[in-house]
């Protein structure tokens, strides 16, 4: 067992410092002048077939090798300390703090101790004759309202609250701004329920103050298909900030969750609360290096200069898989297929039926970017990926007003290699103007990260269930996104 837990770790720590060895990568070799260097994102006309073969069998072994070891089902012990390796003392600080909210609701502390066969509610099972019909009393100024989204005005509301009060990187240089449709098709997945988008208005002005949704998903938990809900933009105006509204927010839509027999929600957070069942770390692929440099979204490493900078990141024009093009309509049938098939290996992930892929995975016009690779000869479809846009302000910068960011979805590699089809997927997000390529360290991801350049991020995102008991698991072992 303690050469297991060493190994582990020793596996582990490699990868969390491929982002480190990339810059050694860079500062420590100079192209010679008049010397063509080579470099695997540009296209080698005079490359042997066999090479390239070898060359891909080679790939992404040692990444393979880690997630199979990641993905057997370990003790929360180890899981625990490698939260801990990933989190540094943000971890054991919250630990020791008071969750004045969190200590009251039902979801396991900090230092609860699970067993691996734990995986059950956490609460006692109760009826919808229990739970209130009437909405939690708010300070006589403060009024509840249903939130329309079909409304224009109404939409446009959420959408100012969000830009100008939702989430900020810790140095406070960008806020993410999600735009207008992109809020619809997040707010609107089948069987919703507008009860659900819920906010806090002055009664005087009807200015809003404060925000929270829930959507309906069929999530698995190890081998358990749990009826939930996704809970997000919990948001409350920064002068509100004070008053403690956000946990009479996420009390209301529980209760509105509740009257309709649900009992369970899965939920993410930068922070670490109790008691997250993952952490994960976001890994940034650069696509525009000139710009992020220019808005301190990253920096050039020691001796290199601009022009080795963008030479590195460099990409071909045009996707290099046969059969590699945009999804429609008539894919949602074999991609729901793939999508089913592949997130069944997973300890955390949803389950989708075929009006569910429809919407979450067909392209929509600054919003969702999806891709098929079909077979020339057979005209099955083998492969899916996809990256959906969530930009950001730019904060006090002069020259720029907003970071073009995508971010990695769901990604399906049956028959291409995930490097390969990953790589296409990079060349698309260039093509549509993107500054940079984001992902998590779920699913297979880690199996392209080091290969394709992505280097690692300081922001760490931790998956939370709430009202459900079962052990902690590692990233490679999350099959599910949350917007």
């Amino acid at each position: 067992c303690s050469f297991f837990f060493f190994f582990f770790f020793l596996i582990l720590s490699s990868v969390y410092k491929m982002a480190d060895t990339e810059e050694k990568k860079t500062t420590t070799t100079s192209p010679d002048e008049g010397v063509e260097q080579k470099d695997p994102f540009l296209k080698d006309p005079n490359k042997k077939k066999r090479k390239k073969k070898n060359n891909k069998k080679k790939k992404g072994a040692r990444e393979r090798e880690l997630l199979a070891l990641l993905r057997q089902r370990v003790s929360e012990d180890e899981v625990i300390t490698m939260m801990k390796n990933e989190l540094g003392d943000q971890y054991d600080k919250q630990l020791k703090a008071a969750h004045g909210f969190w200590d009251h609701q039902p979801v396991l502390p900090l230092d609860a101790q699970v067993e691996l066969e734990d995986n059950c509610p956490i609460d006692r099972i109760k009826t919808v004759d229990e739970i209130s019909k009437d909405p939690l009393p708010l300070p006589a100024a403060y009024e509840w309202c249903e939130i329309d989204i079909e409304d224009e005005n109404a939409l446009q509301e959420v959408y100012e609250l969000l830009r100008d009060n939702y989430v900020e990187d810790d140095d406070n240089l960008f806020r993410f701004d999600y735009s207008k449709e992109f809020l619809k098709w997040a707010m609107q997945p089948p069987g919703y329920k507008s009860s659900w988008h819920i906010c806090v208005r002055a009664k005087d002005s009807q200015r809003l103050f404060g925000f929270i949704t829930a959507i309906p998903a069929l999530i698995r938990v190890y081998e358990k298909k749990i009826p939930m809900v996704e809970i997000n933009f919990l948001c409350v105006h920064k002068k509100l900030r004070a008053k403690r509204l956000a946990p009479v927010l996420i009390k209301e839509i529980t209760r509105r969750v509740n009257v309709t027999d649900t009992w369970q929600a899965v939920y993410t957070a930068g922070r670490v609360l109790p008691k997250p069942m993952a952490s994960c770390q976001y890994f940034h692929r650069t696509l525009n290096p000139v710009k992020l440099v220019a808005i301190k979204f990253t920096h050039l490493p020691p001796r290199q200069s601009m022009a080795m900078m963008k030479r590195l990141y460099a990409l071909p024009k045009e996707p290099e898989t046969p059969g590699f093009r945009p999804m429609t309509k008539r894919d949602v049938g074999a991609v729901t297929q793939l999508l089913r098939t592949y997130l069944a290996k997973f300890h955390l992930a949803p389950i989708l039926d075929e009006q569910e892929v429809a919407h979450w995975c067909l392209p929509r016009d600054d919003v969702i970017y999806s891709y098929v690779v079909e077979d020339p000869e057979t005209k099955q479809v083998t492969d899916f990926g996809s990256f959906y846009k969530l930009p950001s302000t730019v904060i006090g910068n002069a020259r720029y007003s907003t970071l073009n960011a995508a971010y990695s979805y769901y990604n399906v590699a049956t028959k291409t290699p995930l490097v390969d089809l990953m790589k296409d997927i990079l060349i698309m997000a260039k093509q549509c103007d993107f500054d940079v390529f984001n992902a998590l360290n779920v699913m297979d991801n880690s199996e392209f990260l080091e290969p394709l350049r992505f280097g690692a991020g300081d922001g760490h995102l931790q998956f939370y269930l709430y009202n459900w008991k079962c052990a902690p698991t590692t990233p490679p072992n999350v099959g599910l996104v949350l917007l």
